[in-house]
């Protein structure tokens, strides 16, 4: 399971909330984790291929968050580790278009009151039932945050109702668009030196995604960190910067073509893989 992120001084150790296809309500006046987010795996239905589309439903206490993929410096990445699961073949979340939180001085990504993450189950043999198991942790914050684990189990095939199937399909939908969808017609990188790492210069020749605009970069190696980006717009470019750390302090080769960038802006949100060097 991927680790807590490094700005953790230490782990509150909370129970395990179990998952199995049932929701949690809130208690009033607990401090259990049950007071701060309820979660709920939502059937949804499965595809003529074989494919289960299932997702996750967070439903969080007023004024809590959780994060994106990428949290952001003072976010907690999410982790699944699978157990005791049975004919699945892989697992793919798909991400909703988060949103960038700033407290404090720095900035974080990730959801606010809810978040439904779709999960698209490839099982071994499409034609035998399957058993979604797994082991999921997640940060949720307020004025402070929470390390919060929990289990989930479901047997496959499953037909969600009308309402949960609509709750996928609007999450579905609110995923980034494509680079090509939004008409990204280049993506350049450059690198420079730094006393502990490099500086990545990212310029996207695309139309502007509304408003202010964010760039956030991930790679493809989990050891690297990426600083907070600087993103500006002159015309038709769009450039960031920020710089990358590796977690062990030692030089390190960046693939470029394992960069991932998301445009976040008013009107939408990219999704962007790779890009050449100038």
């Amino acid at each position: 399971m991927t680790a807590l992120h490094p700005s953790l001084a230490a782990r509150l150790l909370l129970p395990l909330l179990l998952v199995a296809g049932l929701s949690m309500p809130a208690q009033a006046g607990s401090d259990s984790p049950a007071d701060m987010v309820r979660i709920e795996v939502l059937p949804g239905w499965s595809t003529e291929g074989g494919q289960h589309v299932v997702a996750l439903h967070l439903a969080l206490a007023p004024g809590w968050k959780t994060y994106w993929r990428a949290p952001g410096d003072a976010g907690i990445p999410p982790a699944m580790e699978f157990h005791g699961a049975h004919n699945l073949a892989s697992v793919d979340p798909v991400w909703p278009t988060p949103r960038v939180f700033s407290q404090n001085g720095l900035q974080t990504v990730g959801y606010a009151d809810e978040l439904v993450l779709p999960l698209l189950v490839a099982p071994r043999d499409p034609g035998q039932p399957a058993r979604l198991s797994a082991r999921l942790q997640i940060g949720i914050c307020s004025t402070i945050c929470v390390p919060v684990e929990f289990d989930l189990a479901l047997d496959l095939p499953a037909r969600g109702s009308d309402a949960q199937q609509a709750m996928i399909r609007a999450a579905l939908a609110d995923q980034p668009v494509t680079a090509a969808q939004a008409d990204v017609r280049r993506v350049t990188c450059s690198l420079s030196p730094i006393s502990d790492g490099l500086r990545l210069s990212v310029e996207i020749d695309m139309p502007s995604a509304g408003g202010t605009e964010t760039v956030l970069v991930e790679t493809a190696d989990p050891q690297v960190w990426v600083a907070e980006t600087e993103s500006t717009r002159k015309g038709q470019t769009l450039r960031a910067v920020t710089e990358l750390v590796h977690v062990s302090g030692q030089a390190f080769a960046l693939d470029r073509s394992g960069l991932r960038m998301t445009v976040l802006g008013a009107e939408r949100a990219v999704d962007i893989h790779g890009c050449t060097s100038d």
